[in-house]
């Protein structure tokens, strides 16, 4: 009967050793290394964007098949809300994700210094030789915190309930 915020209780089963029960098995797709120096944040949650090509943002999924995993890398130009590259892999190596970065960066229709950001989270594997390359803005939001990469989630999440979860099986 006590009101109180979610954080509160958050930290404070944090502080006594305590988690909440989780269904299925977690599967850990963001792993990043602290110490690697990573950019800033340069679309600090703001997705709306005003013309096409000015931000793409990127993420991977996975999907339980009944051969195993398998992973899924997105390309998504914010304007269009329109997956420009994407890649299937049965690892999650930093191979299959500069894939779907090379199939939206030969999709893009606009000048190669144009500016485009490049924003992901810190688990997607930072590929600076070829973002300067094609002259990209690279851009990270932090680990964990899924509103800093929010439209990404949101396609993945989009994907597997309109693609993966309609099919009883992989």
């Amino acid at each position: 009967g006590v009101a109180i915020a979610k954080c509160t209780v958050e930290r404070l089963m944090a502080a006594m050793g305590l988690a909440g029960v989780r269904r299925g098995k977690k599967t850990v797709t963001t792993v990043s290394n602290p110490k690697a120096p990573c950019p800033l944040d340069k679309v600090n949650r703001e997705f709306r964007v005003s013309r096409p090509n000015a931000l793409w943002v990127v993420d991977f999924t996975y999907v339980h098949t009944w051969a195993g995993f398998v992973y899924v890398a997105f390309v998504i130009d914010a304007y269009a809300r329109r997956i420009a590259g994407w890649k299937v892999s049965t690892s999650a190596t930093a191979g299959f994700e500069l894939d779907s970065l090379e199939q939206a960066i030969h999709a893009r229709r606009s000048g190669p210094d144009d500016g485009l950001i490049h924003h992901s989270d810190r688990g997607v594997q930072c590929h600076t030789q070829r973002q300067a390359e094609a002259n990209l803005v690279p851009s990270d939001g932090s680990v964990g915190d899924s509103y800093n990469n929010a439209l990404a989630e949101t396609i993945n999440g989009l994907y597997k309930a309109e693609v993966i979860w309609r099919q009883r099986s992989w």
